[in-house]
């Protein structure tokens, strides 16, 4: 296969409409905009969420609720997701993300404490609850705060 020889398949590109190229193109005369009104005019746009004059959706629904900018995002993981590693291993977000436990290695991690552990494992997160801390080091695992990027 060359560069030269390749086709387009069949059906996916059309030619464009030729407007007010007279009335036996089926386009002539208005261009396919109507008889008068705003949309025929040029430069004539209606605004989005226009609704002629109406009230506007966004105007009529009540507004409720802040969220600040500031605001932090956990990635959440459990203390019975944390099987899947050895002992002895260093858990950070990196390991928990090639585990697949976590959406990415550079958002902030919370350890929670649902489930139990047996294996002694050093984990570095963001934040961890008393009860996550406390079962991993009676398992004999260490946990050590780090702060995020």
């Amino acid at each position: 296969m060359k560069l030269n020889e390749i086709q387009s398949t069949d059906g996916s590109r059309r030619e464009r409409k030729r407007l007010g190229c007279g009335n036996g193109s089926g386009q002539g005369k208005t261009g396919g905009r109507g008889h008068k009104g705003q949309k025929s005019r040029s430069g004539g746009k209606v605004m989005r969420g226009f609704e002629g004059g109406q009230m506007p959706l966004i105007r009529r629904l009540p507004k409720r609720g802040f969220t600040p900018l500031s605001r932090n995002t956990f990635q959440i993981v459990n203390v019975a997701d944390l099987v899947k590693f050895e002992a002895n291993a260093t858990v950070d977000a990196l390991s928990l993300y090639e585990a697949g436990l976590i959406r990415n290695a550079v958002d902030s991690v919370k350890l929670l404490g649902d489930g139990t552990i047996s294996v002694a494992l050093n984990v570095h997160v963001t934040s961890v609850t008393g009860a996550a801390k406390d079962k991993i080091e009676s398992a004999g695992g260490k946990v050590q705060l780090v702060e995020v990027a």
